[in-house]
């Protein structure tokens, strides 16, 4: 994903002499073709994150089209006070791109872990969140990031996954979630890199008589309530599935919509628990510690709903 947004990037702001990437001293090697041919449409500003969003605030408003680039934790909260008043105050296009979500800097340990950003981001009146799921999204998410007014946070994963879209897929950004299997029993909402584990999730729960249906929320904020709504009110059960905190997630989110629309659902919301993970390992390793695992999760599926399934 990483290298899908700087290539993407690059390549609309040769086209574009107001798009401008700013750094606050990361993207590394990724970032040389801006460096070495686009040096005016480039800035780093070092670690200095609340600075970064007054000179991005500066550049919306004389014209230009900021782009800033960080590590999730400092992209969305050490200056968290400056893009509520610089940016969604003013509601300047600018857009926030935050790499490492969820456990994606795993070894780095909490201080690197992505696990607020969207309860944080979705909170900021007038801001646009997106949460792309693969490499076909984001690069689709980037022109979209460019054309729409306003300001824009963009959750990013800095390794690879699979792709689950073919290349020429026709996304509508606008409508925010893709539905890409439809089901009887259960319906599991996830976003970001979980959708893949929400598809698999669900192949794994057709081996015990369930048909679990699987829907890509990509845009978090906004959400076209009564679409969603409409697409859910089939389902008895409905699984939330995300790599961040479960307060003011994406489970949240959804809650929120039923609530409102008054669906009758019953919702089981699946994320990481209301505490900091203090261990160390691979992102396999801490998914597992915090039951976000297939198989963690396929027992407490079965636990939780009272469909007819078969005992492995």
């Amino acid at each position: 994903m990483r290298n899908v947004f700087f290539e993407r990037l690059y390549e609309l702001a040769r086209e574009d002499p107001r798009i401008i990437l700013i750094l606050g001293d990361t993207g590394g090697f990724f970032c040389e073709k801006f460096i070495q041919k686009l040096k005016k449409q480039f800035i780093n500003v070092g670690i200095a994150e609340q600075n970064l969003i007054g000179i991005a605030a500066g550049l919306a408003q004389a014209g230009k089209i900021p782009v800033v680039f960080n590590i999730v934790p400092f992209a969305a909260l050490r200056c968290y006070e400056q893009i509520r008043i610089d940016l969604c105050c003013m509601n300047l296009s600018v857009a926030i791109a935050g790499v490492g979500a969820g456990f994606d800097y795993n070894i780095l340990g909490a201080t690197h872990h992505g696990l607020e950003d969207i309860a944080v981001m979705r909170g900021l009146p007038g801001m646009t969140v997106l949460s792309p799921s693969d490499d076909t999204m984001t690069k689709v998410m980037v022109d979209y990031c460019i054309k729409k007014d306003g300001p824009k946070y963009l959750r990013l994963d800095r390794t690879g996954m699979p792709l689950i879209y073919s290349k020429n897929h026709k996304f509508n950004i606008e409508r925010g979630f893709h539905v890409l299997r439809r089901g009887k029993n259960i319906c599991i909402i996830s976003t970001g890199r979980m959708v893949i584990t929400a598809l698999r999730l669900s192949e794994v729960l057709s081996r015990h008589s369930i048909n679990a249906g699987v829907i890509d929320l990509f845009r978090i904020k906004p959400i076209r309530e009564s679409l969603l709504c409409h697409v859910l009110s089939r389902y008895k059960y409905i699984v939330t599935l995300e790599e961040h905190f479960i307060t003011g997630g994406l489970g949240s989110a959804v809650l929120e919509v039923l609530s409102k629309n008054a669906q009758n659902a019953r919702v089981l919301t699946f994320g990481i628990p209301d505490r900091f993970c203090r261990v160390y390992g691979d992102r396999a390793y801490l998914q597992k510690k915090n039951c976000l695992d297939l198989e963690s999760l396929k027992r407490r599926i079965l636990k939780e709903t009272n469909l007819l399934y078969c005992s492995s």
